[in-house]
């Protein structure tokens, strides 16, 4: 993963009344920390930050260059969007240093199509991994291809590039294989009856038609007996 350089300016205002400012002007109020350094208030701008984070991910490197002169190389840590406009609220920033490994959750993303009839149960969507800072994978990718019921995926089949260990147990269960549901199971999850293309996928046939034989029987014997008359 690629560095991105951005411009950052110190922040003097606290408070709900300095961070709607600050967000007003177009900056999302951000804080630095890490290695033992007092934090470190300040202000990015939200476009070129949210831009970034959806090219790179949410483990995007930064190299944050302040207005005062100094130099900061850190990663998002935790950010906070607002859940009804989905704009920035406000970033933690972690500082790292070039060599420094550090423990982070990459996405993974399934590839392929499992065994005919099954259903994938995502158990985890993401897996803890520990890399050099400098050098974090975007994502990782793990085939189901043909896999059939009753199959797992677990962290140690993700295939892991050099420099990159697992942060996790190896046996981290991150998808399962099962039966997919019949039109029948599913119908009866929802509270609904079962259609009759349903019911004759399942090969059952209904109690209807057994009345309804029954009921063209009876039908038929009186007329039968009027023409023997």
């Amino acid at each position: 993963m690629s560095e991105v350089k951005i411009s950052a300016e110190p922040r003097t205002e606290f408070g709900k009344g300095g961070a709607r400012r600050t967000r007003r002007a177009g900056k999302v109020p951000a804080v630095l920390y890490g290695h033992g350094e007092k934090p470190k208030h300040i202000a990015l701008p939200a476009l070129e930050f949210a831009a970034a984070i959806r090219r790179g991910g949410a483990n995007q490197l930064f190299t944050i260059e302040i207005s005062d002169g100094t130099q900061a190389l850190a990663l998002p840590k935790a950010i906070q969007r607002d859940p009804i406009k989905d704009t920035l609220e406000h970033i933690d920033m972690l500082l790292v240093r070039r060599g420094e490994k550090v423990t982070v959750d990459v996405p993974v993303h399934l590839t392929g199509e499992p065994a005919r009839d099954t259903l994938v149960v995502n158990e985890q969507n993401t897996l803890a991994v520990s890399a050099d800072a400098t050098r974090l994978p975007d994502s990782f990718e793990v085939s189901i291809e043909g896999l059939d019921v009753g199959s797992q995926v677990t962290a140690a089949d993700v295939p892991l590039p050099q420099g990159v260990e697992l942060a996790v147990d190896p046996e981290q269960i991150l998808a399962l294989i099962t039966q997919s549901p019949t039109a029948e199971q599913m119908a009866a999850e929802a509270g609904e009856e079962p259609t009759e293309e349903a019911q004759e996928e399942a090969g059952a046939e209904g109690p209807g038609a057994e009345a309804a034989e029954a009921e063209g029987g009876n039908e038929g014997a009186p007329a039968q007996a009027a023409a023997e008359a």
